[in-house]
């Protein structure tokens, strides 16, 4: 008898938890392997739904890049930041006719990340322009659109902050003006930044390079203007840090991860947190993360973060902008979202390019030139 009643308690627990019976059906644990979008699967609401449809994910951190050229067989998906890498992986298993299918659920834009008194000079040095956002009555503008060219040419002609005067902003600092970036051997964002700088600096109408050739030059061409050090997933977690002011004052970052720190704050200390601003580019490159499942169970999962309306919700809360089924971002649900919160919502002005990533082929040239690193096997025929 007392063994019954431990037994029946037992089950009164799991029925007061929600999770009635859960243990006795069959909960899958699933390897994944990503970067920057394991924020998705590491937050707590998030494993809560999952736990509803018997899934649990355990998640490697890797950089994107660094996904798409080593072994991922132990992996039942994987979730490269942007198309590049997911496209290494996918031309790969094509040629193994392995298992692959891609889910493409949300997208976050590259931004930088940078500080008040620093996004301040460089709107004094005629580089950056100030955007309040919209439904909010936030005293201070927690977004900039930056004039990539001129900040380009600010690190080209190697002005250090002192020069366009930082220290009216109360700030002494004799170092270069640099965009800190995870090491571009391993990173998307930091290989998207890449293509970004290239497109830019390169300034001739053409848009991306079309040959090896022009691919090799690009790459050396724009070699000085890229920074890189922090792993990436340090980069932003240094930004949001106490000394990240000190360490890296510019990082390349993406969006999601600071409308998510916003919201966080927010809900903490009842305001928005005024010191850390966004930059966004004059020009944009889309991004497109690539959810890619190795096996029918990841398939599963695939499918529920890209249909399942409670993991929707939950990816826009967490700062992303969901995908409807075209494959187009849904309306402006993240936008009022952020107003009902308080948090201005981005709504930038100016130059509002929208381009193509380069071919595999010739972004991963150019990144092998500016990160000394092999580039990774594209295969003949793929784009």
């Amino acid at each position: 008898m007392p063994l019954l009643a431990a037994v029946l308690t037992g089950v009164g627990v799991l029925a007061v938890s929600g999770n009635v019976l859960l243990p006795f059906q069959g909960v899958i644990t699933l390897e994944g392997k990503m970067a920057s979008k394991r924020d998705f699967f590491e937050d707590e609401e998030v494993q809560r739904i999952l736990m509803k449809h018997h899934i649990r994910v355990h998640i490697t951190a890797s950089g994107s890049r660094e996904v798409a050229i080593r072994d991922i067989s132990s992996y039942d998906f994987v979730f490269p930041s942007g198309q590049p890498a997911g496209d290494l992986i996918t031309a790969e298993r094509a040629k193994s006719n392995q298992y692959a299918k891609v889910h493409r659920p949300f997208v976050s834009p590259i931004v930088l990340a940078t500080y008040r008194e620093y996004a301040r000079t460089l709107e004094k040095a005629g580089v950056a322009k100030a955007h309040r956002g919209t439904g909010s009555d936030a005293d201070q503008p927690p977004y900039y659109v930056l004039d990539m060219a001129g900040f380009l040419r600010h690190i080209h002609d190697k002005k250090r902050w002192d020069d366009i005067g930082i220290e009216r902003q109360g700030i002494a600092n004799a170092n270069r003006i640099v965009a800190q970036t995870p090491d571009v051997c391993g990173s998307n964002s930091a290989g998207t930044y890449l293509a970004l700088v290239a497109f830019t600096w390169h300034g001739d109408g053409e848009e991306v390079p079309d040959t090896d050739q022009e691919a090799d030059a690009r790459g050396r061409a724009i070699k000085h203007l890229m920074e890189q050090g922090l792993p990436a997933a340090d980069v932003f977690r240094t930004y949001v840090s106490p000394e990240g002011k000190n360490i890296a004052p510019v990082v390349v970052a993406y969006e999601h991860q600071y409308l998510a720190y916003q919201l966080n704050y927010k809900a903490r200390s009842k305001k928005l947190d005024e010191q850390r601003v966004l930059l966004y580019p004059s020009g944009q490159f889309v991004t497109q993360p690539q959810f890619i499942a190795l096996n029918e169970d990841g398939d599963r999962l695939g499918e529920l973060i890209t249909h399942d309306p409670e993991l929707r919700q939950r990816a826009m809360e967490l700062g992303f902008r969901i995908l409807d089924p075209t494959g187009q971002v849904a309306g402006d649900q993240l936008t009022r979202f952020l107003e009902d919160r308080g948090i201005p919502a981005p709504a930038t002005e100016g130059d509002d390019t929208r381009t193509a990533m380069p071919r595999l082929r010739y972004l991963e040239r150019m990144i092998s030139v500016v990160g000394d690193c092999p580039p990774a096997e594209v295969l003949p025929g793929r784009p």
